[in-house]
């Protein structure tokens, strides 16, 4: 366990939502609770320290904001390819 590690989950459905949502997040046990849970239900993660830094700063269920449009654009993409 990572004390230092943040993880950060986030939904996103095209016909529902106008932007992705932080729906989970926490550091130390907790991240590595979020982390074990995406990996039992097949949930794709990204290792990457400052995105999940910045996307950490949001409340729950807010929305993220436009400066990270295309980080996580670029995410889906690979997920909706996959």
């Amino acid at each position: 366990m990572e004390e230092d590690k943040k993880v950060v989950a986030l939904k996103y459905k095209i016909s529902e939502d106008s932007a992705p949502k932080v729906v989970a997040k926490g550091r130390g046990f907790l991240a590595d609770k979020i982390e074990q849970l995406a990996k039992e239900h097949g949930i794709h993660i990204e290792k990457d320290a400052e995105l999940a830094n910045s996307l950490y700063r949001l409340n729950l269920n807010q929305e993220i904001p436009e400066e990270l449009y295309e980080a996580v654009a670029k995410i889906l993409a690979y997920i909706y390819n996959f």
